[in-house]
């Protein structure tokens, strides 16, 4: 079996953990998210990562990763660089590697190290009388107008993919889950649109609408506006998806 592998250099004392992460990844149990892909929890060295393990794509997909796509695991750790380059928080990247059997692609890993966080944006957001609720939810606002403002685009910016770091006196974010991002200048409703995947409520949708408002220097009623035809969009097509699926 080939492979094909990148280590970030500050981690090369530990390129023996990614060319075996194979057998350490299988033989370790402290699995912490399993669906599609799993993630897993994996010290060695001193160093605790998340490894997570891509699930093994189609035929099709085995060749067009192959020859002309860069997988996932390869974009998840370009894309952290990236993020680190400007400045922005996402888990340090450590290293990715695939894994060829005759001529195509099977399997592939991206490590990173693991990040403590205190709760995820998803908590504040469902939850009204959440401890200094709106302070984070602004806070959350400023750091995705960041990201939108160096041209960052995460197209699975849900609420479990964006950590929250409570510091002594303020809130910190770091993004997850990166393989499937743009890097491309955003316009006021592209970047609105980017929080409807969160799932707003009423009061939610307002307190975010209005800050970026702000922020982008336009008026509130209009990305009001904008941010609920965005939310209402989404949740149209998610209703409909279900109805298609209850009449099968």
């Amino acid at each position: 079996m080939n492979i094909k592998f990148e280590l970030n250099n500050e981690y090369k004392n530990i390129k023996e953990f990614l060319l075996n992460i194979k057998e350490f990844f299988k033989e370790n149990s402290n699995t912490i998210h399993k669906a599609r892909n799993e993630l897993k929890v994996i010290e060695y060295k001193g160093i605790k990562t998340v490894v997570k393990a891509f699930k093994i794509p189609n035929f099709i997909n085995q060749i067009v990763y192959a020859y002309f796509r860069d997988s996932k695991a390869k974009k998840s750790y370009e894309n952290a660089v990236k993020l680190i380059n400007l400045g922005i928080n996402t888990p340090k990247p450590i290293g990715y590697i695939e894994f060829y059997k005759n001529f195509l692609f099977k399997q592939s890993y991206f490590i990173s190290e693991k990040l403590d966080y205190n709760f995820t944006i998803r908590e504040p957001l469902r939850n009204l009388d959440f401890k200094n609720r709106e302070i984070i939810i602004k806070k959350f606002v400023q750091f995705t107008y960041n990201l939108h403002k160096n041209s960052v685009y995460h197209k699975d910016y849900s609420a479990g993919n964006i950590l929250v770091i409570k510091n002594e006196n303020s809130y910190d974010f770091s993004i997850v889950d990166i393989n499937r991002m743009q890097f491309k200048s955003i316009s006021l409703e592209e970047g609105l649109d980017n929080f409807a995947k969160l799932w707003l409520d009423e009061d939610s949708l307002n307190i975010i609408a209005k800050e970026y408002a702000s922020l982008a220097q336009v008026e509130e009623q209009k990305a009001i506006e904008i941010l609920k035809q965005c939310d209402k969009k989404l949740k149209g097509f998610v209703e409909f998806k279900r109805k298609i699926r209850g009449k099968k």
